[in-house]
């Protein structure tokens, strides 16, 4: 479904490389967290696999048109642009030409976010906000979803409705879940993979043995 071979980039278009040699794939169905240090090009990544960016060497492919991205619920936290949730989805779902009115209530339905629709989404609080960013990102029926730190800047509970909700979406309807993470309780609660950056490239882990591996790092403690 997605794959990425040896890809080189930055932002100059010259080195230092922010990745580079980098290989990544996920298979239908799979739940990637993707986890490493601050610099160590995760943002990055998520923008070439989205198109956003061009990588200088490698190639990318996206076998996937129906493709929702999540961004940070504070990517929009100062915006006190005057629109509510409501029109906030119907303006993304004519966007999308979908015409039944019926999947905005769906979308809103899904996250529990009904009865705060008719509010400035601007008024929300983080956890809000990121529940009404993932209800436009199912409004147009995506077998592909790439989030960028789910949890940022979320409550606890929040943050527990929303990771079990993806996971739902994961198991129940078999939708890909990308989702670039810091939060590794979820990551390795949640995961099938877990893609592990340092150095401007990565390696796939198993969830379980990536759980040990930092238990023994950190003297028995998972940070």
């Amino acid at each position: 479904m997605i794959s990425a071979e040896g890809l080189y980039f930055s932002y100059t278009g010259t080195a230092p490389y922010i990745l580079k040699n980098l290989y990544f794939s996920a298979e239908n169905g799979d739940y990637i967290s993707i986890l490493g240090s601050n610099g160590a090009g995760k943002s990055t990544l998520v923008k070439l696999l989205l198109g956003l960016l061009t990588p200088l060497k490698g190639t990318v492919f996206v076998n996937e048109e129906r493709t929702a991205f999540v961004p940070q619920t504070n990517d929009l936290a100062d915006s006190h642009f005057p629109i509510t949730v409501r029109e906030m989805l119907d303006s993304y779902r004519r966007l999308l030409k979908i015409k039944d009115r019926n999947r905005t209530e769906q979308a809103l339905e899904a996250v529990g976010m009904q009865s705060l629709s008719d509010r400035l989404l601007s008024a929300l609080s983080g956890g809000q906000r990121q529940k009404v960013f993932i209800a436009r990102g199912i409004i147009g029926d995506p077998s592909l979803i790439i989030l960028d730190e789910p949890s940022a800047g979320v409550d606890v509970d929040s943050r527990k409705e929303i990771y079990t909700y993806l996971k739902k979406l994961n198991v129940e309807k078999q939708v890909t879940i990308l989702s670039v993470e810091h939060n590794l309780e979820a990551a390795v609660h949640n995961s099938t993979a877990i893609y592990h950056m340092s150095g401007g490239s990565g390696h796939m882990c198993n969830p379980e043995t990536y759980h040990r591996e930092l238990l023994f790092a950190n003297g028995g403690v998972l940070q």
